[in-house]
């Protein structure tokens, strides 16, 4: 019995010898990176950042600047009523890719990559910037740093968080070498894993990115010239193009073009009919300026309705008394083509350049040409990045032509309702741009209460009451209070 006993055991052991025999070998995954390298980390990375940036476009700024509004809206919130409820879906989300943006330039700086560095300190200057133009004060030399045990981060001044984010990417802009193509690839946005003809086409354009972006935060804060120098850094980006290029078509856009294949769809490819255009309609205000000058982006952009036989875009009113409830179908919302639509992850693009540019035509900067030039030239940029074609005579036609005869005010209100059509689904800035300049002006709701303020910034998340109570407690003393009414630094 004995003798079975031992023999089976024996018998068992040498299956399990066997089995375990080349055990890595069998259950190697061929189609699994050996080692994280900044190219494996950088296309997901992508996908996952501009998925959420034009999430919020859709959700949050869409409403809030009347390019939407909800079909029912009952309970007297709302940000058609600028109502703006705590934030936590973008802090949270953005502070988990900083994390991955902070590794991808640490892996790149151990591999002397220097394009990886520049494109890591891009991103990381564009999720600040609209973190910190969100909220204010927000963890920025302490974020992201937990594995070395800082987990209650402080946060830092607006003012000081600009002043990096602008050393950062004239930084980026020295580091990019269009001359070596990004070793372990990964690049979704321009494609820059090759060279060819000895060139780095793809490396230029986030070249470019890099000074365009600059150029839009360097405006955004131009209020708070003398604090810092805003007019001599814009100057230096305007006077020399070979060493600081911008956008300049719109082949050079800042854009995730979804490629439609697995994993990477656009994210609303399986939205729901209710959730994507049943409960949601374009308001009046947005569709009527449109419909003013036969816009052609309005098929792109809108779905046509029926009234009294005749095929219209229509929109609803904003802010709206909560007893009104508007019925299903009877008004234009999203077409469904933008649920597969490539061109949608918009994060930076030359039409809004060219909507830099006209207004610092006008306040006198040297920019090559006139607002005029600089305005038609953004109106027909936008066109084009959404794939209509921009009819004969546009550009002349009343409510278009630009007045050059007119006041400063009323030529910065054209220039910035047409910057506003051309922010359609990228993130924020239609709303950090409004609070600059004061423009597009929007109707107020008669449902709007008296008491609510058009905002100023998003309170900030509140589970941070209990995670940072010290360091939030602080940022609200030092941001004088904490809720939507609240300006930040170059609001003031």
């Amino acid at each position: 019995m004995f003798k079975k006993i031992y023999l089976t055991l024996i018998f068992v052991s040498g299956l399990m010898v066997a089995c375990t025999d080349n055990f890595e070998e069998i259950n190697t995954d061929p189609n699994r990176p050996k080692e994280i390298t900044p190219g494996v980390m950088l296309g997901q990375l992508q996908y996952r950042i501009v998925n959420t940036s034009i999430s919020a476009a859709r959700s949050f700024t869409h409403e809030l600047m009347q390019v939407d509004a909800p079909r029912a809206s009952t309970s007297g919130a709302g940000l058609h009523r600028y109502v703006v409820t705590p934030g936590a879906g973008v802090w949270s989300n953005f502070y988990g890719y900083l994390t991955d943006i902070e590794n991808i330039y640490e892996l790149a700086e151990k591999l002397n990559e220097n394009n990886y560095k520049a494109i890591a300190l891009v991103y990381k200057s564009w999720a600040y910037s609209i973190l910190t133009d969100l909220y204010g004060n927000v963890p920025y030399t302490e974020a992201t740093k937990a594995t070395e045990g800082v987990l209650q981060p402080s946060f830092d001044a607006q003012k000081d968080i600009y002043l990096d984010i602008l050393k950062n990417l004239e930084t980026a802009n020295s580091l990019f070498d269009d001359t070596k193509a990004l070793t372990y690839a990964g690049d979704l946005v321009y494609n820059a894993n090759t060279v060819s003809g000895g060139k780095n086409a793809g490396i230029l354009k986030w070249k470019k990115f890099a000074n365009s972006l600059r150029l839009r935060l360097l405006l955004r804060i131009s209020k708070r010239e003398g604090e810092i120098n805003v007019s001599e850094q814009i100057n230096q980006l305007l006077a020399d193009p070979a060493t600081y290029p911008v956008f300049t078509s719109t082949s050079d856009d800042a854009i995730f073009r979804y490629p439609g294949t697995f994993p990477y769809f656009n994210p609303y490819f399986n939205a729901r009919t209710l959730d994507w255009r049943e409960g949601t309609y374009f308001t009046k205000f947005f569709l009527s300026k449109l419909n003013e000058v036969q816009d052609p982006r309005r098929a792109i952009w809108a779905l046509p309705v029926n009234v009294n036989g005749e095929s219209v875009f229509q929109g609803i009113e904003s802010g709206y008394p909560t007893t009104q409830e508007y019925v299903v179908g009877k008004n234009s919302s999203y077409t469904d083509a933008l649920k597969t639509l490539p061109q949608l992850g918009v994060m930076m693009t030359y039409a809004e350049v060219s909507f830099i540019k006209a207004e610092l035509a006008l306040k006198g900067y040297a920019t090559g040409k006139s607002a005029k030039s600089h305005y038609e030239a953004g109106i027909a940029a936008s066109i084009t990045q959404w794939g209509a074609i921009m009819p004969p005579d546009f550009l002349q036609q009343v409510g278009i032509a630009y007045d050059e005869a007119a006041s400063t005010d009323v030529q910065l209100e054209q220039i910035m309702l047409q910057k506003y059509y051309a922010y359609f689904f990228v993130d924020y800035q239609s709303w950090f741009e409004k609070r600059r300049t004061g423009y597009p002006v929007l109707p107020r709701g008669t449902g709007i209460p008296a008491e609510n303020n058009f905002p100023s910034r998003v309170p900030y998340p509140t589970y941070l009451q209990s995670l940072n109570a010290e360091s939030l407690d602080a940022a609200v003393r030092a941001m004088g209070g904490d809720d939507s009414d609240v300006k930040v630094w170059w609001e003031q």
